[in-house]
């Protein structure tokens, strides 16, 4: 174990300031105690071993009341990553305080070569959150942490993705291959596919070349386990929206009710954002990577486009959802707004202003959902 002096203020909040940095091999604990010196120690740990890091933590505390005849609660933070939040509800179990801290939203330096270990991390980590528990405003961004349940809701939609992406894959990779051969016209995606494979010719008036028939099939074999997948996947989340649609005030009872919102955008809806609370339409937008993020200095002023720092998956949801919304609510005052917007910039705009349709979508459907203010001029099924 290492120490290194440090000039902090711990005894000032009453509180153990604890860090974790957390890797697959070892978890780095940094932490700030009051007593002699207010020193930064560091202790490693193996990863995975919550025993031995209960245990760090009850030598730090029975320290601290050695050095100041007290007892001093536990703070602890370590950042969003590959471990998940099991450690951080291990940890509130135990009666612990924990956070769970989004690393980007933490400032260091600009320099273009600048240190970056594990020993210094903890140490930032560690300011960090003492500066965080003064009250600093925007010293860093805390996760708000998702109860099991909710976390375990968008396992279903985020599989869908992963299984919509590879049975493009799989699709694409046989058309690619029938191109070779001069074959345009067949659709992997039709039931039909083993027939039409048979019938098959090439461009020249050649059958099919029986490798290239075999690695087709093969190809085939692929994609019908993955749209069989999709439909068990399907079922799994229109029971679940079965279940939520008997509330006619919960969330997805009111999305599924607006003309244009269908099964898959409601799921993704509520459980990626319409599941936790928001203070206000800012900090909606910038949950899902649309805020808007200007740059100005001195006479400099210009838009850098949204800030794409969100939740990934519920921005490229709502940019589908945009311009389907134009299609199945033409009367709605969004959409009027978006024809004006595109009509005003000779038609040139129309992606920078879908994007900007998205934002204002998401936050009039947060509006609906929680608040149960009307879309104006929206249809909406009785």
């Amino acid at each position: 174990m290492q120490v290194e002096t440090h000039s902090g203020i711990a005894g000032e909040l009453n509180a153990i300031f604890v860090s974790l940095e957390l890797s697959r091999t070892t978890w780095l604990i940094t932490s700030l105690a009051p007593g002699a010196g207010e020193k930064i120690s560091r202790h490693a740990v193996e990863a995975g071993n919550l025993t031995a890091l209960l245990e760090r933590f009850s030598l730090l505390r029975s320290k601290a009341r050695q050095r100041t005849g007290r007892d001093y609660p536990i703070v602890s933070v370590y950042e969003a990553g590959l471990d998940g939040f099991w450690i951080h509800r291990a940890l509130v179990s135990e009666g612990l305080e924990s956070h769970v801290v989004d690393a980007a939203s933490i400032a260091t330096s600009r320099r273009k070569r600048r240190v970056k270990t594990d020993r210094v991390d903890g140490e930032t980590l560690v300011r960090t959150l003492l500066a965080y528990k003064r009250g600093e405003p925007r010293v860093c961004a805390m996760v708000r942490v998702p109860t099991p349940e909710q976390e375990d809701r968008r396992r279903v939609g985020r599989e869908r993705k992963v299984l919509m992406s590879e049975r493009i894959q799989h699709s694409n990779r046989i058309k690619g291959l029938l191109f070779s051969q001069g074959i345009t016209t067949y659709a992997p995606l039709r039931r039909d596919r083993r027939i039409q494979l048979e019938s098959l010719t090439t461009g020249d008036g050649r059958p099919l070349p029986e490798q290239m028939k075999r690695q087709i099939s093969r190809e085939i074999e692929r994609l019908e386990q993955v749209i069989d997948q999709l439909e068990a996947i399907d079922a799994e989340r229109d029971a679940m929206l079965a279940v939520e649609r008997d509330d006619k005030t919960s969330v997805v009872s009111m999305l599924t009710n607006v003309v244009g919102v269908g099964a898959e955008f409601a799921a993704v809806l509520w459980s990626e954002a319409l599941f936790r609370r928001f203070d206000n339409r800012r900090q909606v937008a910038a949950y899902a990577g649309l805020a808007p993020t200007p740059w100005q200095s001195g006479s400099v002023s210009r838009e850098q486009g949204v800030g794409k720092s969100g939740n990934g998956r519920l921005r490229s949801t709502l940019i589908q959802l945009a311009w389907l919304w134009i299609r199945h609510q033409p009367d709605a005052e969004l959409t009027k707004w978006f024809r004006n917007r595109v009509a005003q910039s000779g038609g040139r705009m129309k992606k920078t202003m879908i994007t900007a349709l998205a934002r204002k979508l998401l936050v009039a459907l947060w509006k609906y959902a929680t608040a149960g203010v009307v879309i104006e001029g929206a249809t909406v099924r009785s």
